[in-house]
């Protein structure tokens, strides 16, 4: 037996260590000012800082910035430990973390100067989806080559998820991210309306599934048994659950989309496969807590097991709590309803959250040789964060519930009694502030963990080039042991092909009819695609994020139907790239919007909210009616759109402006004769002519007023 030296590579952990630390706080302040500018709509401050562009760099700061740094560090630090060999490349490592920071960095500089592709999640325009899909490539070609020269024969459980990982969220990034360019910072989805939503919440669900939560799955098999000493609870639930998990999770997208316009049969897969799914990730949550048998004594004590408890356990409410959303009677109640928010936060704050704090306090004394600073000081953040997720959380729930009881409730004569919709609105404030408190809390948790961290290191050294020594991997060494899965735990190659084929079906079933059987799509020979002006429009309000508070969804309840109008046909977003139809309802549903006012209430609310709706929260976009409406634009869009399939003449692209300038003259016109002077080439002219247009392809009923 040949005993190899070798040497860890602590440094890389350390950069990650850091960098999740600084983009946590960063992402935590963004939340905060998002949380704290719907109960005070004065905080949106002018064009870069208002909600609709604040609330992305939000969650693209914390899902891939502070979550997407804490899976790195984990991983770079269990795996080389977990296969006894350094990483593949130190050249890879480091390519790998600085280039991520950039697309962290471009990501945010692109969000908030308004550049989005409108898709939840996956907003960033297409030169950083590139850029994003480079850098996972040198992350798989760095944890596979690491895992291909490892010395020990089999891949322990924490492995198999990051290789799930790996796989899926290179399938997911790909397939969603299929855009056509039109400039450097600006495309146009690839999938239309029905398609598209399909295809971004089978991406948006399982960027929750296999970013938010396999590799932190990973990552709790991993550090949980290390921090409470004890080895994991049961070796044949963790096959269970991996191999359920990867297999559900992939088919429950649909559950986002139910009482859509989707197809039903699509609809009731996502629900189906949504309640099974409670299995499995109930099954980790217990393999997880049962690791700590015989440790609970230790719980009282050690504050990182703490942390990892109610991670754990906010893992498993989370999991428990999605199923349930997804039956189709919870599901009426709880969506666009602050339920959701809730519920996510649920999984961020908790599982995502405070798993990453236990793993940096257990993580960051060792890699610098020395004691925590202060155990008090990581006892109060554990205890003021866990305060901070009640208080955030608690609040959400009463709003969802409050909203969908406001929103449904009808007189005993049968008419809504409270159709207009701020009425919803104003009672939500106090849950809105208490929610800002609870972030807050949370938010103030983490500084407290910066200090704490920040004396941990500088009373330590950083163990930069840990050495280690192992026997050498016998590849020609027979294996006779007893349980079958031993086979595939040696078989790297293997089990990236297996999982691959695994999350694979449910997509395959669930797309190919949805795109190529014609009648899930119905036409509606009445749908015309967006005139230029139109189109203008829309790219403005998908710039301006009025996705994050409003829907264009109205779905076939008596509610809506009375409130909005007719329910939403398949056949009325053909045209759209990408779809609109939102996740939450902040302000009413826009999709019947068009002709229900005159264009000089839409001049009027866009300038100052509150004087067509006292007491309006939404931010004021006065700032469109002086800007120039950027018109070259127009004729690459035109093509892209042709390219896309809509059916403008051949040669429209040349003429596409003339018809432009003669829908923004018609609209100023209109607005004059109101005492409304507005240069006619304005971008809120634009935004006017997308918004008189929305529904307006299919004759409407009469609709209560908002």
């Amino acid at each position: 037996m040949t005993i190899e030296k070798f040497s860890y590579d602590n440094r890389i952990v350390k950069n990650f260590a850091l960098a999740t630390v600084i983009w946590g706080i960063v992402g935590m302040l963004v939340g905060l000012i998002a949380a704290l500018q719907i109960p005070f709509p004065g905080l949106n401050i002018g064009e870069y800082l208002s909600f609709g562009r604040v609330r992305p760099v939000h969650t693209n700061a914390i899902i891939f910035a502070f979550v997407g740094n804490g899976i790195f560090m984990g991983v770079y630090y269990s795996l080389q430990r977990l296969v006894k060999a350094r990483m593949f490349s130190d050249v890879l490592s480091k390519l790998h973390f600085w280039l991520w920071q950039l697309i962290i960095v471009l990501a945010a500089a692109t969000l908030i100067t308004g550049h989005t592709t409108g898709k939840e999640y996956a907003e960033l325009e297409w030169p950083i989806d590139i850029l994003i899909a480079l850098v996972w490539v040198i992350f798989a070609i760095n944890m596979v080559g690491t895992i291909i020269r490892r010395r020990e024969r089999h891949l322990y459980v924490a492995i198999w998820f990051y290789i799930a990982t790996i796989v899926t969220v290179a399938v997911l990034h790909i397939v969603n991210s299929i855009e056509i360019p039109v400039s450097i910072l600006k495309s146009y989805s690839a999938y239309a309306g029905v398609q598209d939503a399909l295809v971004q919440w089978w991406y948006g669900h399982n960027a929750v599934a296999f970013f938010l939560t396999t590799p932190y799955l990973g990552l709790m098999y991993y550090f949980v048994p290390k921090a409470a000493n004890r080895p994991v609870y049961s070796y044949r639930l963790s096959i269970i659950h991996f191999w359920a998990l990867i297999f559900l999770y992939i088919w429950a997208g649909p559950h986002h989309l139910l009482y859509s316009a989707l197809p039903d049969w699509a609809q009731s897969l996502g629900t189906v496969f949504s309640i099974m799914l409670i299995a499995p990730s109930w099954g980790g949550m217990i393999n997880g807590l049962l690791t700590l048998r015989g440790a609970w004594d230790r719980v009282r004590e050690d504050v990182v097991l703490k942390f990892m408890v109610v991670a754990i356990t906010a893992y498993g409410m989370s999991t428990f709590e999605g199923p349930m959303l997804s039956l189709k009677n919870v599901n009426a109640i709880s969506h666009f309803t602050d339920w959701t928010i809730a519920h996510v936060h649920i999984g961020g704050l908790g599982w995502n959250g405070m798993l990453t704090f236990g793993i940096l306090y257990w993580l960051i004394p060792r890699l610098y040789r020395t004691e925590l600073h202060s155990k008090k000081l990581a006892s109060f953040h554990f205890w003021i964060a866990t305060l901070g997720i009640l208080f955030y959380t608690v609040p959400m729930y009463w709003a969802g519930f409050t909203q969908s009881l406001m929103w449904k409730d009808f007189t005993p004569d049968g008419v809504l009694r409270y159709p207009n919709f701020l009425e919803t609105v104003t009672q939500l404030l106090p849950m809105y502030k208490l929610r800002a408190l609870g972030g807050l809390l949370y938010f103030a948790g983490a500084i407290v963990m910066v200090y704490n961290l920040i004396k941990t290191m500088s009373a330590g050294t950083l163990y930069a080039e840990e050495p280690a020594e192992a026997a050498a991997l016998d590849k020609n060494e027979q294996i006779h042991d007893g349980h079958w899965h031993r086979w595939i735990e040696r078989k790297p190659v293997q089990m990236i092909i297996l999982s691959a084929v695994m999350i694979l079906i449910g997509g395959i079933i669930e797309f190919v009819p949805t795109f190529l059987v014609k009648e899930n799509i119905p036409t509606i020979e009445a749908v015309k695609p967006y005139t230029p002006l139109e189109l203008q429009g829309r790219d403005l309000y998908i710039r301006e994020g009025c996705y994050t508070c409003h829907s264009q969804l109205v779905r076939p309840f008596r509610s809506e139907t009375e409130r909005y109008g007719e329910y939403s046909k398949a056949g009325e977003y053909v045209y759209d790239h990408p779809f609109q139809w939102g996740s939450k309802r902040t302000g009413p549903d826009l999709m019947r919007i068009g002709g229900k006012y005159p264009n000089v209430w839409h001049y009027h609310h866009m300038i100052d909210p509150t004087t067509m709706s006292p007491g309006s929260i939404m931010p004021a976009y006065a700032w469109m009616a002086e800007r120039e409406l950027d018109i070259n634009s127009t004729p690459a869009k035109i093509r892209a759109m042709q390219t896309l399939g809509v059916p403008y003449p051949e040669g429209y692209d040349t003429k596409a402006n003339d018809d432009l300038m003669k829908q923004a003259n018609e609209i100023a016109a209109d607005l004059k004769k109101n005492n409304v002077n507005i240069a006619s080439n304005t971008e809120l002219v634009a935004l006017i002519a997308y918004l008189q247009r929305m529904g307006t392809d299919i004759k409407t009923a009469t609709v209560a007023a908002n």
